[in-house]
Parts: structure tokens; C-alpha cells; sequence
């Protein structure tokens, strides 16, 4: 990837104005960073402080800045692999809401008084939207109390930790997740001690920037045993982070000195095994989506057929 000096002005708001001010007045850059962490992470200012610490700011700067552009482009690549699947669901959602609120009570109506008795189906499809339209300001306040007290449960850290986790043991969607944090862990610390950052900083670090409890918590295990001197290496094949062949990697990384390196290619292989398996999964999921929609439909055009065909009968 071409070298890119990094924007180092955050979006526009009162905080944008002050680091810089506070720069201008012999602040270091890393500590003015560092009092705005909801712009600023902390992998951001450690950085930035390794590079004001060795005098070779200007090369991390363009590290910090080649890694940022890389979980863009990644993040990026994720969510245009997602969006058509979350399309199909969300326009079959819409036109299911749609039928059984607008169109369907009429036409039930006029089944009503022209058939005594209505076939099955028919019953389910009409009960089901007279629910819908006698009771939808509590369904809404049901849905609506429903996904705030997910995101209070979700804020909350046992809560989280447990919603990590089950992401993890999710079929199809679990290898995903593990490969993204994965590709993340080894390219933010490979970045890291590239930039000169020690090891066990580095992984503190790294702890914060997973983006997954569990994993982090893994992480936080492999920092307290390297603190006593272990390789990182043996840490890791005790938890079964890695599979062996990247272990291994790792291994050699650390006997030729090229740790740094050794990880990333070890995160290229993951954001590689994270595409194909985003790919897969995409590719399974469409067509699952497209079934389930079409079931949806299908099944309203038979509860509204039958009566039709029911009358057709008695008329003939």
C-alpha cells in the first residue's frame, strides 16, 4: 500500500479546535491527543507517543496511517458484501407489513360475507393481520422497549462479554467474527512493534482494540505470561487463538528477529480467510433470505387463492 500521510484533524466540534490550539503551545502531540479519547483511541496515542519517543514520527504516522486504511478497506468491503442480503430482508419485511395492513383487510372483508367458513390458511393470514391492525401502537411500544432493553443489557459488561461469546459459537457467522478480531490482533501488533512498541505494551494495547470480550480477555492471559518471559508463542498454542501453521509463523518471527513482519502476513492470511468466508456466508445467505420471502408470499397468495377458488366452485 502507497505511503499516506495521515489527517490527523478530527471532525469538526469545539474538540477539533483544541488539540491543535494545545499543540501550538509546547504540548506534546500525544499527550494533546490523549485528552480527547472519544476522538483519539489508544492505540492512536501510543502510537503517536513512539514516534515522538524514537524521533521517527513521520514512518509512524504512515504505519498509523497504512493500518487505519487498511481496517477501512476492509470494514468497507464487509458491510458491500452485506448490504444485499439486508436489502432482501428488509424490502420483504416492508411489503409483508404493507399487504397485511392495507390491502389484505379489505379483500377479507369481501371473503367474509361471500364464504361462511374460510379455509385455514385464510384464517391464520386474517387473524394475524386484525392483530396487526388492532394492536400495532403496542406492538411498536413492545418492539421499541424490546430493543431498549437489548442495548441496556448490551452496555452492561456481563451482557456484552455474553453477547461476544455467542457470536463466536454462532454456525457460518462465528468463523467470520473470529477471523476479523484475529486479522485485527495480529496486524495492530505487528504494527505496534514495528513502530518499536515493546511486546507486552503492545498487547494491552491490542486488549483494547479487539472489539471482542472473549478474545480480549484471551489476550489479556497471553500479557500476564509473557510478563514472565515466556515467547509469545507459547501463550498463544495454549489458548488455541491461532491454528499451528500460524503459530508457527509466529515461532520463526520471533528466532530471526522479524516478528513484526511474521504477523503481517499472518494478518493478510486472515483478512483473506475473512473475505472468503464473508463470501461464503453471503453467498448462503441471499438465497436463504430470498426463500424465506418467497415462503412469506407464498403462503398469503394461497390463503387468498383458496376462498377465490372455493367461490369459483359454488358459482360453477
Amino acid at each position: 500500500m502507497a505511503s499516506a500521510t495521515p489527517r490527523l484533524t478530527p471532525p469538526c466540534g469545539p474538540s477539533s479546535r483544541a488539540w491543535p490550539e494545545t499543540v501550538r503551545k509546547g504540548t506534546a502531540l500525544s499527550t494533546a491527543l490523549e485528552e480527547h479519547p472519544r476522538l483519539f483511541s489508544r492505540l492512536y496515542v501510543s502510537m503517536v507517543r513512539v514516534g515522538e519517543e524514537a524521533g521517527a514520527l513521520p514512518r509512524v504516522m504512515t504505519d498509523l496511517a497504512d493500518l487505519l486504511e487498511h481496517e477501512d478497506e476492509v470494514r468497507g468491503e464487509v458491510l458491500a458484501a452485506i448490504a444485499y442480503p439486508a436489502f432482501v430482508l428488509g424490502f420483504g419485511v416492508f411489503t409483508v407489513i404493507l399487504l397485511l395492513t392495507v390491502v389484505l383487510p379489505r379483500l377479507f372483508d369481501m371473503m367474509r360475507e361471500m364464504l361462511p367458513v374460510l379455509p385455514l390458511p385464510t384464517l391464520i393470514l386474517l387473524q394475524l393481520s386484525e392483530a396487526l391492525g388492532r394492536f400495532w401502537p403496542g406492538l411498536l411500544l413492545a418492539l421499541g422497549g424490546l430493543v431498549y432493553g437489548a442495548r441496556r443489557a448490551l452496555r452492561s459488561p456481563r451482557g456484552a462479554e455474553a453477547w461476544d461469546d455467542l457470536r463466536l459459537r454462532l454456525p457460518l457467522v462465528g468463523p467470520v467474527f473470529r477471523a476479523a478480531a484475529l486479522g485485527r490482533f495480529a496486524r495492530t501488533l505487528g504494527t505496534l512493534a514495528r513502530s518499536g512498541v515493546s511486546l507486552l505494551p503492545a498487547l494491552r494495547i491490542v486488549e483494547e482494540t479487539l472489539g471482542n470480550r472473549v478474545l480480549a480477555r484471551q489476550v489479556a492471559r497471553v500479557a500476564e505470561e509473557t510478563r514472565g518471559g515466556d515467547s509469545l508463542a507459547t501463550p498463544l498454542r495454549k489458548l488455541g487463538l491461532f491454528p499451528k501453521g500460524v503459530i508457527q509463523m509466529i515461532e520463526v518471527g520471533e528466532e530471526t528477529g522479524k516478528l513484526d513482519e511474521m504477523l503481517l502476513k499472518i494478518a493478510v492470511l486472515e483478512e483473506r480467510h475473512l473475505r472468503a468466508r464473508t463470501r461464503t456466508l453471503i453467498s448462503l445467505l441471499a438465497p436463504a433470505l430470498i426463500l424465506v420471502v418467497g415462503a412469506l408470499v407464498g403462503f398469503m397468495v394461497i390463503a387468498i387463492l383458496l376462498p377465490i377458488f372455493r367461490l369459483s366452485r359454488a358459482v360453477y
